[in-house]
């Protein structure tokens, strides 16, 4: 017996014949089953990749993946730099208390250096990371660990830093014209925004994106 049932989210109905189920609506079984030719295809659209922010499910949230990360240390911390002292979403200042605020703030960010030790014939035998919570502790313990003699007794090796492997990752807290505060996250493969309410904020940031270079 052939009975069509409506299912939520799978078109309109469905057949089902036995133990087989068909998803296909049912004006094209009747179509091919009149002996019909097949229904024509629909050209497939080929997409242009540009810098574009998803929005993610749950609280608001957009994030953005560009196709190169940043390549250093420096380029990130320019990158980071530039959008506190430009302030290129339109944020402004504000106070709590009795504490005045920029447009755009630096609340937290953090660097992992990552190191491998390597004996007299560059051979691996050992590895290890540190976290900084500075620019200044990034780069300053970074000389500490190579220069670290008895660290390296330790590791019967020498350590090597590996900047190609490290992390980055800084959180700026911007001051909407409403009133309403949102972050920007930026680590150093990805881009996110979140904890706005309007819209028009992931949009805002959005247009930006697309005229920086080191986001495309």
């Amino acid at each position: 017996m052939t009975v069509f049932r409506g299912e939520p989210g799978r078109g309109p109905l469905k057949k089902t014949t036995g133990n087989y189920v068909s998803h296909t609506p049912v004006h094209l079984l009747s179509y091919k089953a009149a002996g019909n030719p097949p229904a024509p295809t629909v050209p497939k659209k080929v997409l242009i990749a540009m810098a574009v922010f998803r929005e993610k499910t749950g609280p608001k949230s957009a994030v953005l993946y560009p196709k190169t990360p940043f390549p250093d240390i420096t380029a990130f911390s320019a990158f980071v730099r530039d959008i506190v002292l430009k302030n290129p979403f339109g944020c402004t200042s504000y106070m709590t208390g009795r504490k005045n605020h920029p447009p755009v703030e630096k609340i937290r960010e953090m660097y992992t250096a990552k190191f491998v030790y390597l004996d007299k014939n560059r051979v691996q035998v050992g590895s290890g990371s540190d976290v900084y919570h500075t620019l200044d502790g990034y780069e300053d313990g970074i000389a500490a660990v190579v220069s670290n003699t008895a660290n390296n007794q330790a590791h019967k090796g020498k350590a090597k830093h590996t900047p190609d492997a490290d992390l980055f990752s800084a959180t700026l807290q911007c001051h909407n014209p409403d009133g309403s505060l949102w972050f920007l996250s930026i680590a150093r493969d990805r881009v996110t925004i979140s904890g706005y309410k309007d819209d028009d904020v992931r949009k805002r940031v959005g247009e930006w994106a697309k005229t920086v270079p080191a986001l495309q």
